[in-house]
């Protein structure tokens, strides 16, 4: 956060090496200052399980990161409207990319991320990227962000390429799966300052 990092994100899915429990979630964000938004990182959420953590009063927005519907997030986000829904959309091809303009209106913003092989572990975090060039005219009506495979010495390339007004990043920063890099990290934000 010291480095300028805008959000800050929180996995909360056991399958995951990242995956941070209810009240470690909570006792990191009260250590986050006010002006990081932070982000809980989710897979397929029930209802009970989005308002647990929402009772924390520690996040301002949750991201799904599976196959939730369009409807689902809607619904989601009419249910919790103290926080904001971003929907991370997995892509491969330009089709992804059109599919999902189904998500204007039931997101609060779109995260593209690169699409995980069939039969992965995890839907997301494993450093892969797609073709950024899919992106190159994307001129959405809403909020949306670029994911997938980022690192410090790329993410310079993917803002002048897709002009994404927002960058997400995971593995790019750690030196272990689930281990984050404070280097890492701060090089990844000096290189995203300087676009």
């Amino acid at each position: 956060m010291k480095a300028g990092a805008s959000h800050v994100g929180f996995v909360h899915f056991p399958k995951s090496p990242r995956h941070v429990e209810t009240q470690q979630m909570q006792a990191l964000s009260a250590r986050v200052p006010s002006h990081v938004q932070k982000v809980a990182v989710m897979v397929e959420p029930d209802d009970a399980l989005v308002e647990k953590l929402l009772n924390t009063k520690a996040l301002d927005a949750v991201q799904l990161h599976g196959k939730e519907t369009p409807e689902r997030v809607a619904a989601l986000r009419s249910r919790f409207p103290q926080v904001r829904f971003w929907k991370a959309v997995s892509v491969k091809s330009q089709q992804d990319i059109t599919a999902a303009g189904a998500y204007m209106g039931a997101a609060d913003l779109i995260l593209f991320d690169a699409k995980t092989p069939d039969g992965a572990p995890l839907p997301g975090g494993m450093g892969l990227r797609f073709d950024w060039t899919l992106l190159r005219d994307y001129r959405p009506s809403a909020p949306w962000g670029l994911s997938g495979g980022l690192d410090a010495d790329n993410v310079e390339e993917a803002i002048r390429i897709t002009n994404a007004p927002l960058v997400d990043i995971s593995s790019g920063v750690e030196s272990a799966p689930g281990i984050k890099d404070v280097d890492k990290i701060a090089a990844f934000c000096n290189a995203v300052l300087q676009c």
